[in-house]
């Protein structure tokens, strides 16, 4: 199966595509990367260098993918950081595009702007094209804590909250809303987790939280639960196996003292995670 994945690129380091291709490779999967933005690396160091967002760029790779006659082969759209509103309407031109030429492709979009710590990083432009236009759009979204927030406008304080906002984005269209970052009232401090909810169940995983954070482990947990989700439509399972993937690749960049996701070193956690995070179901 082929997935055509949209969104950022660094050159040192792993965040957007950097993050989300080599993942996905790993279970088997063909990935077409478009990049909306290529970087020397992630803006979290304070400098960088490269080029930022290119819509016509970005439209032109597209369309020569096109020409190929690729679309009919494609199975599923992933679309991350875009920078400007202008590339999310390409995003969405894209997708309708694949949909006339297969209509049971899916299209997972993680609507990166922004993070409880820094707010809103986007432009204002960009997060209503993405929550009026791209999320009812889509099949599967992947918003962390303070996106689900902004998305469904309202807050979002605990696993109750978050499943009721998570349904709220489900009446307007997704069918699945994958929530990151998510902390249980009443849950061990030193623990977080992540919530999959369809209209029909709600599932948590829960891990161990590490003392460290990392730049693109929520673009690889888009990615794996896609993955995941295309070779079986169990959401419960697909962020279990994802969740459990991510644990172990933070744990390992943990372990070797990086500041960059060890996804190279310790790929053998995407395939078959060292510890397994059973999903429990909660609504």
């Amino acid at each position: 199966m082929t997935i055509l994945s949209i969104q950022s690129a660094v050159a040192y380091g792993h965040v957007g595509n950097a993050a989300a291709v080599f993942p996905l490779q790993r279970l088997g999967f063909e990935v077409w990367p478009v990049n909306t933005v290529h970087l020397s690396n992630h803006p979290g160091y304070g400098a960088w260098r490269g080029r930022g967002p290119n819509a016509a760029e970005v439209a032109e790779v597209i369309d020569g993918i096109a020409e190929r006659g690729a679309f009919a082969r494609c199975r599923a759209i992933l679309s991350g950081y875009l920078g400007c509103a202008e590339t999310g309407r390409v995003v969405l031109d894209a997708v309708a595009r694949i949909k006339v030429a297969n209509a049971g492709a899916l299209f997972c979009c993680d609507p990166v702007m922004g993070d409880g710590t820094e707010g809103l990083y986007v432009p204002g432009e960009l997060a209503a094209l993405l929550k009026n236009e791209a999320v009812p759009r889509a099949d599967i979204v992947v918003p962390n804590v303070f996106e689900l927030a902004f998305l469904a406008e309202r807050p979002v304080e605990t696993v109750e909250d978050a499943v009721a906002a998570a349904r709220a984005l489900i009446a307007a269209g997704p069918p699945v809303v994958v929530v990151t970052s998510v902390r249980g009232t009443g849950a061990p401090p030193d623990t977080i987790g992540a919530l999959a909810v369809s209209r029909t169940e709600a599932w948590q995983v829960v891990t161990p939280r590490l003392p460290i954070t990392v730049k693109g482990a929520g673009d690889v947990l888009a990615a794996l639960f896609l993955g995941h989700y295309l070779e079986r439509p169990d959401v419960g399972g697909a962020l279990s196996r994802a969740l459990s993937s991510v644990f172990g690749l933070v744990k390992a960049t943990a372990a070797a003292g990086a500041r960059e996701l060890q996804l190279v070193a310790a790929q053998d956690e995407i395939v078959q995670p060292g510890e397994l995070f059973p999903a429990r179901r909660v609504g």
